[in-house]
């Protein structure tokens, strides 16, 4: 029997931080149920765009809870929990299997440059064997612009073939959609997910079965109606809703999309707080943001809570 594939839009959502740079918690659940609430179908913690290596093992396990304790349904949560040493990872997947999310996002060990393949099989290996969970489910993180190392399809393929019931999805950050082709024809067993929604019709032509994009932060609406009208869910232009969404995509990313989109909450929501970023990343203006607002001109739904 075919088992049935994660699909979907996923945001990966931002992290709020207070004036001291501490975890905002407060801003952090309100954040994670109006995406729900505006046609999210999972959220994923702790991914590049939550500013996740900015954050320790203990803060990542805490703000997971917070949003299980508020009431968000573990079973539309994807953590990420990568990093390089095996401890740490092991702990952060084993908290999010016992909590019962639907799966991790998990990043390769990305420190040591020249990894080979069979080098960060093992790793995965070991991992899954130490998690040791029935509910355990790995998505895999590949963003080379980031962290260089990543997961070739062939690595992905054995991977997927010796641990069927663990390995079931691919986020592909790469921003090369030659590679998201060659991972869907390498390992059509696993669910594959552009890193951006601009490749979210093309991926869906391709049998990929949604999308993992940053501005689901702000525009989850225009995204999860061009997935809806790609998968013939609902009728629509889907030349036209895709421009949209792309066009608006295009004008973020000129603004560095994490500090942009905190911007545009931060004066949307009336909550100065969500402008906060970890050092090495600094704020952005107010200056900037009335700028991209002005580029914008309209084309946002309504960001307030």
């Amino acid at each position: 029997m075919t088992k049935e594939k994660m699909s979907g839009v996923i945001a990966p959502i931002l992290t709020p931080f207070n004036d001291d740079l501490s975890f905002a918690a407060d801003l952090y659940l309100p954040h994670a149920q109006w995406l729900l609430q505006n046609g999210i179908h999972y959220i994923s913690p702790f991914g590049t765009t939550g500013e996740a290596l900015s954050l320790s093992v203990e803060e990542r396990l805490s703000a997971l809870d917070s949003l299980i304790d508020g009431g968000i349904d573990p079973g539309v949560l994807m953590p990420g929990t990568g990093l390089c040493n095996l401890p740490e990872t092991i702990k952060l997947c084993r908290h999010s299997a016992e909590h019962g999310c639907a799966a991790v996002m998990t990043l390769p060990p990305f420190f040591f440059k020249n990894a080979t393949d069979d080098g960060i099989y093992v790793y995965f290996e070991r991992l899954i064997e130490a998690v040791d969970h029935p509910g355990f489910k790995i998505c895999l993180y590949h963003i080379p612009p980031m962290a260089v190392v990543g997961f070739s399809p062939n690595l992905a393929a054995q991977l997927a073939q010796d641990f069927p019931d663990v390995v079931v999805a691919y986020k592909d950050s790469s921003g090369d959609f030659e590679n998201t082709k060659a991972v869907i024809a390498a390992v059509p067993s696993i669910a594959v997910f552009p890193g951006s929604e601009t490749f979210l019709r093309k991926g869906v032509e391709y049998g990929g079965v949604g999308c993992i994009s940053a501005t689901c932060n702000i525009n989850p609406l225009g995204i999860r109606k061009v997935y809806d009208v790609a998968t013939g869910t609902v009728e629509g232009d889907l030349d036209q809703v895709n421009h949209d969404m792309v066009a608006l995509r295009k004008m973020v990313e000129g603004y560095a999309p994490i500090l942009a989109m905190k911007g545009l909450l931060a004066q949307h929501r009336r909550e100065p707080r969500w402008r906060n970023v970890r050092p090495p990343l600094l704020p952005v203006t107010e200056n900037a943001t009335q700028e991209l607002i002005s580029a914008l001109d309209n084309r946002l739904g309504n960001l307030s809570l």
